[in-house]
């Protein structure tokens, strides 16, 4: 086929320049042991001198009904992964997992508008997906249920199959350490759709935890509720940043630093949050454990490097986990209950005597 030609080049073209079928061109390249290695290799050679790439991507999977990629449906602008490591390790459990499977992972945007969010995972070439914040946020995934498209969850108590940490126990352990070390003024950081970018709102701790404030995941709830069980007597304020990040700990922190009569500890139910706590309190020449405590969830490694009180959780085994109940519908159990623990570090102290 010379230059300038502007007809496609097929796989039947192929296989007539060839004097071979079409099936024969086939096996070369999805049963490549059918057919002796001369005759792949004159198949292939043939194939990149008339410029056929191979089979389309898309028909093979219309034919299969597979397309061997896992959907990561993040709770936010997909940019904002990459600089959250709990994002970050959590995607790399998870392509792990999908890799075993011979499979690819896409990150997907959760938009927050329903009808965007139909269209987006109407239109996903994906044979299953792990959905980073709570299922119930999503209704547009009753759009994949009825593509017959596998849905894990990281939350427990959810329907179907998940892979998650027990939230309120975690809220527990924390609530117990600050407890024992006797804080009864504690600043609650927490994520929420209740305010716009940069701004920050206190909210009752009641009002969360009875769902009355918008936030964005479930987990913000439960840790919420183990937190008060374990402080039941505390004055505990809520202040809900626009995102997790850790300029948003940072600015948070500060709209409960630059009062008169600042809270004893600031619990930030993220180390990304924690982090951004960490720096607004050296900031204002504070020692993190001596005047102020500070407590994180998750532990990344950042949160080991300062020094930071966190709660534990396997976040790559987590993504692991989630990535082998996606790819593999026989893979059991089918609902999953990491275990977390309290690791404590120089950022928390005894409650400084007023």
């Amino acid at each position: 086929m010379g230059a300038g030609t502007t007809s496609t080049v097929t796989m039947k073209t192929l296989a007539e320049a060839l004097g071979v079928s079409v099936t024969t061109v086939s096996n070369a390249y999805s049963k490549p042991d059918r057919l002796s290695e001369d005759l792949r290799g004159q198949i292939l050679a043939r194939a990149q001198e008339i410029g056929y790439c191979g089979p389309s991507a898309a028909g093979r999977a219309l034919r299969s009904g597979r397309t061997d990629v896992c959907g990561f449906l993040f709770g936010g602008e997909v940019s904002r992964a990459f600089s959250d490591p709990y994002s970050v390790i959590f995607l790399s459990g998870l392509s792990e997992a999908a890799e075993e499977y011979g499979a690819s992972v896409l990150l997907l945007r959760a938009s927050g508008e329903q009808e965007a969010e139909n269209q987006l995972l109407q239109r996903a070439a994906i044979d299953a997906i792990v959905v980073g914040s709570t299922l119930g946020a999503h209704p547009g995934l009753d759009v994949l249920r009825r593509r017959g498209i596998r849905i894990v969850g990281t939350h427990a108590g959810e329907d179907g199959d998940w892979v998650a940490i027990n939230d309120a126990k975690a809220g527990r352990l924390v609530g117990k350490h600050l407890a024992r070390l006797g804080h009864q003024r504690v600043a609650v950081l927490a994520p929420s759709r209740s305010v716009q970018q940069g701004d920050e709102a206190e909210a009752d701790v009641d009002a969360v935890i009875g769902g009355r404030v918008p936030v964005y995941s479930g987990f913000v709830t439960e840790r919420l509720r183990g937190l008060r069980e374990k402080l039941p007597d505390a004055r505990i304020t809520v202040v809900c940043t626009d995102h997790n990040t850790r300029e948003a700990g940072r600015s948070a922190a500060a709209h409960v630093l630059d009062v008169q009569d600042r809270p004893s500890a600031v619990v930030a139910l993220s180390d990304v949050l924690a982090v951004g706590v960490w720096d607004a309190v050296t900031e204002r020449g504070l020692t993190p454990g001596r005047d102020l405590s500070i407590v994180g969830f998750d532990d990344i490694p950042d949160a080991g490097f300062l020094g930071i009180t966190t709660v534990h959780q396997p976040i790559a085994e987590k993504g692991r986990l989630a990535g082998r109940l996606a790819m593999d519908p026989d893979h059991t159990p089918r609902q999953v209950t990491l275990p977390v623990e309290l690791v404590v570090r120089s950022s928390t102290g005894p409650a400084p005597r007023t």
